[in-house]
């Protein structure tokens, strides 16, 4: 047949004015083992009553009733669990995704209450987990003898190009605080009620600026006061000549100290690929029986050598037993830690490190060396704590890798070294009870 004489194909066409009437219940858009079903379940398993009594809507008094905790927790444990970190995202999915239309129950929200629930709440976060590890040690699933510690840097919340110094930040600063005074006249001279909106917005933005700006040269003078402390004593026995050719040399290689005005908090560390960015220092420790995360620690240092003693304490007082053996990359060997984590009976599986003469044996007794730290090199010179060791990241960095890949650990989506810790408790409360979900049988 001619290609002039062909008939018009037949299609299915998109009819948008058909009236369509469709009767369902929420209850029946998810399957009986979605994972956001076995989540409210798992969340209905804790106490939650220290976010009950902090709503002030009681009875016959007056107040907006507050939106229920428990299905707030569920959103952000599922958000997380999806790898969502952005609160006008997890909004929007409440209203068009089913199970986000699930777990909200019927309820509206707003990206506003999200934000400030994910952020707000982080002491009743904190006790969650110190609850939740105590089911989980009834049940067996957490033993505590032994445990593995790693640090993740995660990008923060800030640009590199948004460190100052000392005399642009005092600069901004005095700018800062011109435009809220200005925007404040505006706003009381502005009779009109959707501009007075647009006016309260742009002062508060102003306000949070002023503040930042502030913190960040409380964060300076502090950073200055470390450095004037580290900073060598004179040696009257060098010569004048000596000293002024040191100072001078110093003087040359000292770099004026800046800080973020985005986050004051952050700073900059050298990532995994070898860049130089914003982050902050995120430490996690995991029983490795099976793999539940037991501890919890941020801080702005890139250095792992000063946090293994907290991490020790926090699993302590979080569940009252000491782990038995401690496993730790070689970032974290510091001899005064190690000499107390033996002294109150925790062992140390961390690589001795290398000395300087390749001659030199390493497990040897060191001028420096105590008791408990020697007992520590003889230690990890034999093959069994050598492979003890090497399960260390079997652990740790499946943690860490799962963390990064499926729940957003990638960049910080809030400032300040309190709401990042925060962040990481959601993180470890999700993993947590997502593994808890499959290891143990939810209530319907």
């Amino acid at each position: 047949m001619p290609k002039s004489r062909r008939e018009k194909p037949r299609l299915r066409e998109a009819e948008r004015h058909q009236l369509e009437f469709r009767s369902y219940n929420l209850d029946s858009l998810l399957a009986d083992d979605h994972r956001a079903r076995l989540l409210w379940a798992a969340v209905g398993q804790l106490d939650l009553s220290s976010f009950y009594d902090a709503i002030e809507a009681r009875g016959a008094q007056p107040g907006r009733p507050a939106t229920d905790p428990k299905v707030l927790l569920t959103l952000w444990l599922y958000a997380i669990s999806e790898g969502i970190g952005s609160a006008r995202h997890l909004a929007r999915l409440c209203e068009r995704d089913n199970v986000y239309r699930w777990i909200c129950g019927g309820l509206s929200m707003n990206h506003h209450t999200l934000a400030e629930f994910r952020t707000g709440h982080g002491d009743k976060l904190d006790e969650l987990m110190t609850q939740l590890l105590a089911t989980l040690m009834h049940q067996g699933l957490v033993t505590l003898r032994q445990v593995s510690q790693d640090g993740v840097r995660v990008r923060a919340s800030a640009g590199a190009g948004s460190f100052r110094r000392r005399a642009t930040l005092n600069k901004c600063l005095k700018e800062a605080k011109a435009r809220v005074r200005e925007l404040s006249r505006q706003l009381e001279s502005d009779p009109g009620a959707e501009n007075k909106r647009e006016q309260a917005a742009k002062e508060r933005a102003a306000r949070e600026r002023q503040e930042r700006l502030t913190r960040a040269l409380a964060e300076l003078d502090e950073l200055e006061k470390q450095d004037k402390a580290k900073e060598p004593k004179k040696k009257s026995t060098r010569s004048k000549k000596q000293t002024t050719k040191t100072n001078e040399k110093k003087k040359a290689k000292k770099k004026e100290r800046r800080v973020s005005t985005t986050d004051p908090e952050a700073r900059v560390m050298k990532m995994g690929d070898g860049g130089w960015r914003p982050s902050f220092n995120l430490q996690f420790a995991q029983d490795t029986k099976e793999n539940f995360i037991v501890g919890v620690g941020v801080t702005n240092v890139g250095s792992d050598k000063s946090q293994m003693l907290p991490m020790c304490a926090q699993v302590l007082a979080r569940t009252g037993v000491r782990p038995r053996e401690w496993l730790v990359d070689g970032g974290f060997v510091k001899l005064a830690a190690i000499h107390e984590m033996e002294a109150k009976g925790t062992r140390v599986y961390a690589p001795v490190p290398k000395p300087r003469d390749e001659e030199d044996d390493p497990y040897a007794r060191k001028p420096k060396d105590t008791d408990e730290t020697w007992r520590w090199r003889r230690r990890m010179k034999t093959e069994s704590a050598k492979r003890k060791y090497r399960q260390r990241g079997a652990h740790a960095e499946l943690v860490n890798a799962d963390l990064r890949a499926w729940r957003g650990l990638q960049q910080l989506p809030v400032r300040g070294e309190s709401k990042v810790r925060t962040v990481g408790l959601w993180m470890a409360l999700t993993y947590n009870l997502l593994k808890w979900t499959k290891l143990v049988p939810m209530p319907a």
